[in-house]
């Protein structure tokens, strides 16, 4: 047992993905886009209704293939949440992209169209949303402001598969969006993630510079005698091996997601009552949304309360881990232009915030110590 009785987060297994992976074994293709990758392209483009789904070997070289598909360069700019894991922002500098960094509205820590609009210039490549915690950012008016200035928008759906915004799922209506199937999410191959493509004039691609930048896509289907090097691209095909383990996941997705509704409501209706009287925010959900069940996390009134909780649930043997840190005040930030002021909310947010132990095998009782340790806590 590690220093935690009740860790933040345990991988969790949905029962068959051992014998999916002999299955795949047993097929003799373990390399990319065998049979199981096909499964869950087909799974993933039938129940979200995308154009196309294609597995990457994680959700950073999704947000990769995105920079290259919007064409970022030297001379562009992105907008992109300072509220966001660092490859959010990374994949589009790499491509020698500026980062142009907004903030989110307090009440459901996505993008602020507002402050999205008064960054738009010519040199606007693509706009990044991250649905946080699998909570739809304003999506209506972030691709009005889209279509407005010819500017596609990328969603950054890490946590937000199987959310909806407005009865549209999660990932369906940029241009295009990504997926992650880390191992601390809803569904997990351990490393993992899909490229999501809504513009059917990015798929033919897509699927190149996922295959190296050539088109052997268009050869496997028959389309050329023989394929080439066309375009940009690397090798962002993950095993199928990988892709069985996934296959199991989202094979149990009524069930896993089933149970981690029951865990974020347990929270949500036990803590109701305690969290006001310190001055504690829950998580929102606005009634035009529905989450994907990813976390639940607590906003605290500063940071000294939060690391007093976090210490009082150490005492206690369980872990409870704050998040985002703002990118624009960050290191690499900073040489970007970042400054301390630019984005309040994110620098408010970021210093409070904490989640609590949140994962598909979190036991009733488990959950019962980390909410009686809660209400322990006199603030």
């Amino acid at each position: 047992m590690g220093k935690y009785k009740i860790p933040f987060n345990k991988p969790s297994f949905a029962g068959e993905e051992n014998r999916y992976i002999a299955d795949a074994i047993a097929r003799g293709h373990i390399s990319g886009d065998g049979h199981y990758t096909k499964q869950c392209h087909a799974l993933l483009e039938s129940e979200l209704g995308v154009k196309r789904a294609l597995l990457t070997t994680n959700c950073t070289h999704a947000l990769e293939m995105s920079a290259l598909l919007t064409r970022c360069g030297p001379g562009d700019e992105v907008i992109v949440p300072s509220f966001a894991f660092v490859t959010t922002v990374l994949a589009f500098v790499m491509r020698g992209a500026t980062p142009v960094f907004v903030d989110v509205l307090p009440e459901t820590l996505g993008l602020d169209p507002r402050h999205v609009e008064a960054k738009i210039t010519p040199r606007t490549k693509a706009i990044v949303a991250l649905h946080y915690a699998g909570v739809a950012c304003e999506m209506d008016e972030l691709l009005a402001l889209g279509q407005r200035h010819g500017v596609p928008i990328v969603e950054d759906n890490a946590h937000g598969l199987y959310g909806k915004y407005r009865g549209r799922w999660l990932g369906t209506m940029g241009a295009l969006a990504t997926q992650s199937f880390h191992e601390t999410k809803n569904f997990t191959c351990g490393e993992g993630g899909a490229l999501l493509v809504n513009d059917e004039a990015l798929i033919e691609r897509a699927e190149i510079v996922r295959e190296k930048g050539t088109n052997r896509s268009r050869f496997l289907r028959g389309l050329v005698h023989k394929y080439t090097w066309v375009d940009l691209g690397s090798s962002w095909l993950p095993s199928d091996m990988v892709a069985a383990f996934l296959w199991a996941q989202l094979e149990a997705r009524e069930r896993i997601q089933s149970k981690r509704r029951e865990l974020w409501q347990r929270y949500d209706r036990e803590l109701a009552a305690w969290a006001p009287k310190l001055g504690i925010t829950q998580p929102r959900v606005p009634a035009d949304r529905e989450q994907s069940w990813h976390m639940y996390y607590l906003l605290l009134r500063d940071t000294a309360q939060r690391e007093r909780l976090i210490d009082h649930l150490e005492r206690r043997g369980i872990l409870a881990v704050f998040h985002y840190l703002p990118l624009h005040i960050s290191e690499m930030g900073r040489k970007y232009g970042g400054r301390e002021g630019d984005c309040p909310v994110t620098e408010s947010v970021s210093s409070r915030l904490l989640r609590l132990p949140f994962f598909n095998s979190l036991s009733e009782s488990e959950q019962g110590e980390v909410i009686g340790a809660l209400h322990e806590f006199d603030g």
